[in-house]
């Protein structure tokens, strides 16, 4: 199977890479792709983004940072529908 992944910030980037390591035991040849961090790429995942380029706090930086965050939405949607993933697991972020 071919899983999406995508966690926000550190704790979700943990726990994303402990399921990819617990699902690559039950199948081998999953195929992963991600939004994350180092953990999941360690686990083999093809990291599409790093977190760190993700991440804003507070109203006023989103609002200051909206066009980067659409287009950043826009790129991960498109990104999905290239993949065509059979999964898309969305860990601890509330953000997408």
């Amino acid at each position: 199977m071919k899983y999406y992944i995508i966690a926000g910030e550190a704790s979700g980037d943990l726990h994303a890479a402990n399921l990819i390591r617990e699902i690559k035991l039950l199948d081998p040849d999953a195929k992963f792709r991600a939004w994350g961090g180092d953990k999941v790429q360690e686990q083999g995942a093809e990291l599409v983004m790093h977190y760190s380029h993700m991440g804003y706090m507070g109203f006023a930086e989103v609002i200051a940072n909206l066009r980067s965050i659409l287009g950043l939405l826009r790129q991960c949607k498109n990104d999905i529908r290239k993949f065509n993933p059979d999964a898309v697991i969305l860990v601890d972020y509330p953000g997408f």
